[in-house]
């Protein structure tokens, strides 16, 4: 072999090593029939009970593609078990974009697991769209522009909680439980800012694992403490747990719950309607299981999709009903693209949402995206529940304006 021949072989295999290396060389599917979707869920683990958010946008997807897909396509929804494990979040989605050839990662679980994920799919200009997570770090346009969010911040709720214990509350002593991890963790740092130099007024803070069996030990010392008020942050079965014991104690302080937690079927219910009575919430979302909403078009939608598409499902579950939230807007991104699948178009319609409203949201709130704000939902209404239905507090609240005393 001569040396010119040596030399264009050396040069072949060197531009094919660099193409291999170049994060930017993620090809873009070329199949026109189907559109491919990946997504992470904890089908196990410590946090499956959120796994119903998975199954339902898979039911969800399974409807459109009863009704003939997307401008054409079908839809094919792959969706795998990361065991809410960050690094396994991390392996399974270079899989799901260098085996599977997905056109996107939609709809994923958990902060850690999208944050993992995040730098990998930017790298690749591959759109991360509506994570499962409140973190503002998976809403910043300008650091990762192919990771936008789709739920109001964590630290934006914590913020509203502040302002209403600042409003109907003031200088009441204030207990927090926060689940200890990076939603619990930004909600209760949402709540100090949110209070400023009030945040004095928390007097006892405990954090709690997710496993956690001594929830009612916890109570036990937050309600030795005098408290006026209490905060819960964390999975609808522990809150369900906390309401119970205070109740249990004749303990009665004012309690607010996180959105996730507020749920009739999942927290309220088997906490006992009656020892509920009284608890508030700042949510975004309607909740399937209140007799308000019996009559709503949108919820009779959502039941008769359970019965066809998730039999098995919980028509009551919260995560459910989030899911299939989630899944709309994603169908009015596809759907905005037309023809043009390409990851390009599917960011510039996903920051392009005018006013969109999506079914299963509470009255006055819908979806707004630009190049700039990569938060599609930023408000949020308080409720309060009567011991029967959820009642609603005042105007929708946009998170843009809930920055408290101190940011």
């Amino acid at each position: 072999m001569d040396v010119a021949v040596r030399l264009l072989i050396a040069l072949a295999v060197a531009l094919t090593s660099l193409g291999a290396m170049s994060p930017e060389r993620s090809e873009q599917p070329a199949d026109e029939t189907e559109i491919r979707i990946g997504n992470l869920m904890p089908y196990s683990g410590k946090l499956a009970e959120f796994a119903a958010i998975g199954r339902a946008q898979a039911a969800y997807f399974d409807m459109i593609n009863a009704r003939g897909g997307i401008n054409g396509r079908k839809i094919r929804f792959i969706s795998r078990d990361d065991n809410s494990d960050p690094t396994v979040a991390l392996d399974m989605t270079r899989k799901l974009v260098e085996q599977d050839n997905v056109h996107l990662i939609f709809g994923s679980f958990g902060t850690p697991g999208n944050l993992a994920a995040r730098r990998f799919l930017n790298e690749r200009k591959i759109p991360q769209l509506f994570p499962v997570s409140g973190a503002d770090e998976l809403s910043d346009p300008k650091a990762f522009p192919w990771t936008m969010g789709w739920q109001p911040s964590s630290q934006a709720a914590g913020r509203i909680y502040a302002n209403y214990i600042q409003a109907t509350y003031p200088q009441r002593k204030i207990v927090i439980v926060w689940q200890n991890d990076h939603f619990g963790n930004d909600l209760h740092k949402g709540l100090q800012k949110g209070l400023g130099d009030l945040k004095r007024m928390i007097i006892v803070g405990l954090a709690f694992d997710v496993a956690d069996e001594h929830i009612d030990g916890h109570v036990s010392i937050l309600k030795r403490s005098g408290a006026e008020i209490l905060l819960f942050a964390g999975v609808p079965t522990a809150a369900s747990q906390v309401i119970r014991f205070a109740a249990d104690l004749h303990w009665h302080p004012a309690l607010l719950l996180n959105d996730a937690a507020a749920s009739i079927g999942a927290t309220l219910g088997p906490a006992g309607t009656q020892k509920s009575a009284g608890v508030i919430s700042a949510t975004f979302l309607k909740d399937p299981t209140d007799p308000a909403w019996k009559d709503d078009p949108a919820i009779k939608n959502w039941q008769s999709f359970m019965d066809k598409y998730y039999p098995d499902g919980d028509k009551g579950s919260g995560a459910a009903l989030y899911g299939y939230a989630a899944a709309e807007t994603l169908v009015q991104v596809l759907k905005q693209c037309g023809n043009d699948l390409s990851r390009e178009n599917i960011m510039r319609q996903a920051t392009s949402l005018n006013d969109f409203e999506v079914s299963v949201l509470l009255p006055g709130i819908k979806v707004n995206t630009s190049a700039d704000d990569y938060r599609p939902i930023k408000q949020m209404r308080l409720v309060q529940f009567d011991g029967r239905t959820w009642q609603l507090i005042g105007d929708v609240i946009d998170t843009a304006f809930t920055t408290g005393q101190n940011k």
